[in-house]
């Protein structure tokens, strides 16, 4: 079968806005490939091993790669993208030189190429994110292993904005909290959350395709009995209280329900969001305290922010 390669050179705030074009335009899987991977030193706090090839990367900027099979249709689809891209300058979104290119590829050439770069990783004190083709032996007896298969769109856990997320939900995970993760694309939070022995877990997310990712990597951890997966937009279809609330998403999404969260966490609840390119902090922060929040603990990693907030 022959796909379209899309191609789009933006910025790194950009990533997730055009991800999202992508997926609902019906890409069938994206790759990103930011510059600042390459460049930047790497502390290797948890034993991380980082083997990358310059070839891989921009010389500047994120290119976003997504793939859509050929159609009829192509040349009307790629235009609508175009101008989706475009209208992220109304969100106050800078999408760079935003250059898009095309190639045609065979299935075969990115289904499943992309795993060659994927490996277990140690993203925290406690958790280590582990690709399905690979094998792993625990290190030590409090070592938290996460099976992860991200499919083609929905992350490996491994992104600075995840990576922050589970390391605030092994600060403030209780045994028996109840917790929603806004957002839940491939599940890892949500499988996080009941490895720290969350009693319960709502997971969401508005795309049926990582909704189905979700369920398949929840029953790969043996997690189904705690976590739910559901399709849904934000907190709209909850009733549940919470104790706690993560979203990972991006920050013009986050400032838009901040009340939605308050509203539905227990007294003392805390909000952990994430997905926040640096520029953008005070403008959440601004947010979560208008709704009533108090601002705990602000997490930064790279040009990423993440937010833990009290009611």
């Amino acid at each position: 079968m022959k796909w379209t390669e899309l191609s789009v050179l933006t910025t790194d705030e950009a990533v997730e806005a055009v991800s999202n074009i992508f997926h609902e335009a019906g890409a069938s899987g994206v790759v990103i490939e930011d510059s600042s991977e390459y460049l930047k030193e790497r502390e290797n706090k948890f034993g991380e091993i980082y083997a990358l090839n310059p070839d891989d990367y921009p010389e500047e900027g994120v290119i976003v790669k997504a793939y859509l099979p050929a159609s009829s249709f192509l040349a009307e689809t790629i235009e609508e993208i175009k101008l989706a891209i475009a209208n992220l300058k109304n969100f106050n979104i800078n999408v760079g030189q935003n250059i898009l290119t095309t190639c045609e590829v065979n299935e075969d050439d990115w289904a499943t190429s992309w795993k060659q770069y994927y490996h277990p990783i140690k993203v925290s004190e406690h958790f280590t994110i582990v690709p399905t083709w690979e094998e792993y032996e625990r290190k030590n007896s409090d070592e938290l292993i996460i099976e992860l298969d991200p499919g083609m769109a929905f992350g490996t856990g491994t992104h600075p904005t995840t990576v922050m997320c589970l390391q605030a939900l092994e600060k403030v995970v209780k045994p028996g909290d109840v917790v929603i993760d806004v957002g839940t694309g491939s599940g890892v939070l949500s499988i996080a959350s009941a490895l720290l022995k969350a009693g319960k877990v709502i997971a969401l997310d508005l795309d049926p395709v990582a909704v189905k990712s979700a369920k398949e990597n929840v029953e790969l951890n043996h997690v189904d009995s705690i976590v739910e997966v559901h399709q849904g937009n934000l907190l709209e279809t909850v009733q549940t209280e919470a104790d706690i609330v993560v979203a990972n998403i991006l920050a013009e999404v986050i400032m838009t329900f901040t009340d939605d969260a308050y509203g539905i966490l227990k007294p003392g609840g805390t909000f952990i969001t994430s997905g926040i390119i640096g520029a953008k902090k005070e403008d959440v922060k601004s947010a979560l305290e208008k709704s009533g929040f108090s601002i705990e603990e602000v997490l930064m990693l790279e040009d990423w922010v993440s937010i833990i907030a009290k009611k």
